[in-house]
């Protein structure tokens, strides 16, 4: 038997629940492939917790996380509990998990399969060969920051969010950013808008001063709103993208769409330990319990897993190599689908999935 894995799961809200089924598919049928062991071990989050018990992130479900070698997560929120106090809502769970974790650098690679250019809104010759990672920074911010709320001053309500930034927090994910491109194409692009911004003059003093260290590693800086064009009009340029929070989850998204779909994009969150993977799409209530999800992202994000928190690189390449047969066998989930390919759903795909894997000499 090979050696045993904690994996705390947490399934979230709509399409999460199923997006992760299909997920630990991947990961039983690569059980029976190599012999190694996962525990995986359930929690609530999200709109479901609260339901359950008024709370989106139970204590159980954060001692569950600390004590896991990594952490696998479907998606959460969604209208149903729109109304809530900002206290209690389900996204707030996902924030407590980073902020708990210490996980301070999330990771989201951006890869055009050449199966699915044809799903790109953009022209097949401005995709085609696309390999960026972008580095996000996920613990400060004005998601983050304080002071925050609304409050009312003169009879006005005014909404007050604080963005900032300390120089350790910039300098820790900009070697994480340093390292990657060293093992990359060793280009990194450093997103600010250091030019209204003095939160993000700090970010690019910082970044600069850290590429120092980096002398391999050609540093460029670009402004967030000159990077959202160029990542549209001319996308193959990038290689590693570090940013801030807020902007690195716009940027993502908007690279996520480049690729064909929201559902292609994994991702991983890391700090000091272990790590939680999730898709970088949300709960999706609308298409929740029709079997219409890609499930790809997140089966992807499980190879992430193998990758940085399990220490098992190969069965990481194997389920990446499998989704790759799966596209080039022709199956597609609705959202990337296009006329001549085999229309399935999230089971079905989950299924050829584990099966190509479980083929893979």
């Amino acid at each position: 038997m090979g050696q045993r894995h904690t994996i705390a799961v947490f399934p979230g809200d709509g399409i999460g629940v199923e997006v992760i089924r299909e997920a630990v598919k991947v990961l039983d049928a690569l059980a029976v492939k190599t012999g190694a062991g996962f525990d995986l071990e359930y929690g609530l989050i999200g709109g479901a917790a609260y339901d359950a018990c008024g709370d989106p992130f139970p204590a159980e479900s954060l001692e569950m996380a600390l004590a896991a070698d990594a952490v696998l997560l479907g998606a959460v929120g969604g209208p149903k509990w729109e109304g809530l106090d900002y206290g209690v809502r389900p996204e707030r769970a996902l924030l407590g998990l980073r902020e708990k974790l210490n996980l301070f650098a999330n990771l989201r690679p951006v890869n055009v399969y050449d199966e699915l250019i044809a799903a790109s809104p953009l022209k097949p010759e401005i995709v085609q060969g696309i390999d960026i990672l972008i580095i996000r920074e996920l613990t400060g911010d004005v998601y983050f920051g304080r002071p925050r709320g609304i409050r009312v001053e003169n009879g006005r309500r005014i909404g007050v969010n604080t963005m900032v930034y300390t120089e350790e927090e910039i300098r820790r994910i900009a070697r994480v950013a340093f390292a990657a491109a060293r093992q990359r194409r060793k280009r990194l692009l450093s997103v600010d808008k250091a030019n209204v911004l003095e939160s993000a003059q700090l970010w690019r003093d910082v970044v600069t001063e850290t590429g120092r260290e980096y002398p391999d590693v050609e540093l460029r800086h670009m402004y967030v709103d000159n990077c959202a064009m160029q990542l549209i009009s001319r996308p193959a340029q990038f290689d590693v993208i570090v940013t801030t929070n807020m902007f690195g989850d716009i940027l993502s998204d908007e690279a996520a769409m480049i690729a064909g779909s929201i559902g292609m994009l994994p991702s991983a969150s890391l700090g000091e330990r272990g790590g939680m993977y999730e898709p970088i799409h949300g709960a999706a209530p609308d298409i929740a319990g029709r079997d219409l999800a890609n499930p790809l992202a997140t089966i992807l994000s499980v190879a992430m897993m193998l990758r940085h928190s399990l220490a098992m690189p190969r069965e990481a390449a194997a389920v990446e190599a499998a989704v790759r047969q799966v596209l080039r066998d022709g199956y597609r989930t609705k959202d990337i689908h296009h006329e001549g390919a085999i229309l399935v759903g999230a089971a079905a795909m989950g299924d050829a999935v584990a099966a190509r894997l479980l083929s893979i000499g």
